[in-house]
């Protein structure tokens, strides 16, 4: 397996972040958390157990709680930073664990914290034996497309002070690779969809102050250990400017969410026909419409 984060790294600025929050910048949890919840409220059961699995301050767990669907619901983090006041349903455990016994909850809830895995296969295989038959995985993921312009503007800006670039934004997923990735972990009716927000900011140094706080800066293995410069964060931002500012001057980030759903096998859900066993042609379906 390929070590891609360093999740030592991730744990300490997460938990940084955690401790010194500054208000605002968490926008992209809240926006998670709303989204994960309205699909959890259009599903039409209860569940009694929920886990909300490395969700941070727990933006998720309480928007899902509100809906009424679930009784009881743990929360799972690396520190206890991230747990309330008298919060009595918390584990600290590193960020790809799952230390759930096998088939013992109904829903687990996964806000912004998959694309940080190297072993994104097995935290999924993980999630779904925890999935009590017929359990619900929610997660919400960045994905292809997050932060575009800022990976644009440093790699311009590396290669006009120095010739040459390193890697200075993750790598994000693809949709379908996702849903890849549910069906290889044996969920059963995979979903997984796209939406597309645009973030305005008066400038890079304000964009760069927000990823900073909510502890979204590189985490790479292979990261440069050089600190950027003030010649290239200006100009770094010059750059930016020029080309992604909206006529008020104001500077455009993107941020692609992945929201994915599947199930936990069950003998009652429903199944594909069997290659053949069609009783209409599909010619002739499509004569009848």
């Amino acid at each position: 397996m390929d070590i891609l984060f360093d999740l030592d790294l991730i744990a300490t600025r997460r938990e940084r972040a955690a401790r010194h929050p500054l208000p605002g910048a968490d926008f992209l949890a809240d926006l998670a958390g709303r989204e994960l919840a309205e699909r959890l409220e259009v599903v039409e059961r209860s569940f009694d157990h929920a886990v909300e699995l490395h969700g941070g301050m727990g933006a998720a767990a309480r928007l899902s709680l509100a809906t009424g669907k679930i009784k009881k619901l743990t929360r799972i983090e690396t520190d206890a930073v991230f747990a309330g006041a008298g919060e009595q349903t918390f584990v600290a455990a590193p960020l790809e664990d799952v230390p759930l016994e096998p088939q013992s909850a109904n829903l687990v809830l996964s806000p912004l914290a998959l694309h940080l895995t190297n072993d994104t296969p097995g935290v999924l295989i993980r999630v779904r034996r925890a999935l009590k038959p017929d359990g619900l995985f929610l997660a919400a993921i960045p994905g292809a497309g997050t932060l575009t312009e800022l990976r644009d503007v440093l790699l311009a800006t590396e290669a006009e002070l120095s010739g040459g670039a390193s890697p200075r934004v993750i790598p994000f997923p693809d949709v379908r690779d996702i849903g890849a990735l549910l069906q290889r972990a044996g969920f059963a009716l995979p979903v997984a969809d796209a939406e597309t927000y645009t973030v305005r900011y008066d400038s890079l140094f304000d964009l760069v102050r927000d990823l900073r706080a909510i502890g979204m800066t590189n985490p790479l293995a292979g990261r440069s250990r050089t600190p950027l410069t003030r010649k290239f964060l200006m100009r770094a931002a010059q750059i930016y400017a020029e080309r992604y500012s909206d006529p008020d001057g104001r500077i455009r980030a993107t941020f692609a969410m992945i929201y994915v759903s599947g199930w936990a096998p069950h003998e009652n859900q429903p199944k594909p026909l069997k290659p053949g066993s069609a009783t209409v042609r599909l010619a002739d379906a499509l004569k009848r419409s």
